[in-house]
């Protein structure tokens, strides 16, 4: 599998926001990447509330 192609500065943002190492952003499936991004844009809708 290759590694997603999204910068370095974008990659590290998204392995901040799921608390995860950031060769684990880079190397996990798409589908399952864009469901965490999801939901950790619920919890922040949430939070601005």
């Amino acid at each position: 599998m290759r590694p997603h192609q999204i910068s370095l500065e974008t990659a590290q943002k998204l392995a901040k926001a799921l608390g995860i190492p950031l060769e684990q952003v880079m190397h996990m499936p798409q589908h399952i990447l864009i469901q965490k991004l999801m939901e950790v844009e619920k919890a922040n809708k949430k939070e601005e509330r």
